[in-house]
């Protein structure tokens, strides 16, 4: 059986970086404020100052936001009064809404970033495009990709693992609300133990639910390295990508 206890799964044996340009998923709750406004300013800033200390070091950062702090598209629709692919349609602009809130903060925070959203809005920002993405990527700005798969059907996490492959990114940071993957959920189970490493067959062999399906199944067929960890206080995504913060490194 592998060793699941590695010291250190973010760094090279030589104690370099393993991963240089990755995407980082958010989830849209992780913005939002104590009291439940959509957005929590401080949040951000503090997300921003997070994202530059990493471009910083070196990290090239491509970033997904969810919008489930505004809707959920599949939450509405399940109410009956609206269809899945309206509701989704709605998701998407939320993830706009976000996207546009952290490329403002990433800018005041002095790192140049740009929101490029699979949902054509040519007015409020630059429509996705592989080829000027890589170019923007390319040039150590931040990509903020919005709109989802500018499908409906397809969740965030699907879009992270997609542009993941797309943008040529060595792995994929998915921020959640604890540091890793677990054998159980460590909020109701004291004996849950956290995995330092885990194979893709592993993870889908143990039900761990590391990401929904389909971006699962796109990560593990495209061979993409998924690094699950929270961002929450004393972590973040510098610390993560550093080894000075505990993750979990899902990866072949």
């Amino acid at each position: 059986m592998p060793d699941h206890r590695l010291s250190d799964p973010s760094l090279t044996a030589q104690g370099a970086p393993r991963f240089r340009r990755v995407l980082v998923k958010l989830s849209g709750e992780a913005l939002a404020a104590p009291d439940g406004y959509w957005l929590h300013p401080p949040t951000l800033a503090a997300l921003a100052d997070d994202i530059a200390r990493a471009v910083e070091k070196g990290f090239e950062i491509a970033l997904v936001v969810g919008g489930g702090n505004v809707i959920r598209g599949a939450r509405v629709s399940a109410a009956g009064w609206i269809d899945r692919a309206t509701g989704d349609s709605l998701g998407m602009m939320a993830t706009v809404m976000n996207s546009l809130a952290l490329e403002t903060a990433l800018n005041a925070a002095g790192v140049t970033a740009r929101t490029m959203s699979a949902v054509s809005m040519p007015t409020i920002c630059e429509t996705y495009a592989r080829q000027p993405a890589l170019h923007h990527l390319d040039k150590g700005q931040v990509v903020v990709l919005a709109g989802g798969t500018g499908n409906p059907y397809f969740t965030t996490d699907t879009a992270a693992v997609l542009r993941a492959a797309e943008l040529k990114c060595d792995a994929v940071l998915k921020a959640t609300q604890v540091d890793g993957v677990y054998s159980a959920d460590p909020k109701t189970n004291p004996d849950a133990v956290r995995y330092e490493r885990l194979s893709h067959d592993e993870a889908i062999a143990r039900d761990l639910k590391v990401m929904d399906t389909a971006a699962f199944a796109l990560a593990r067929d495209g061979g993409l390295p998924l690094i699950v960890g929270s961002v929450h206080a004393p972590s973040s995504v510098t610390a993560i990508l550093t080894g000075a913060a505990p993750s979990t490194l899902v990866a072949p």
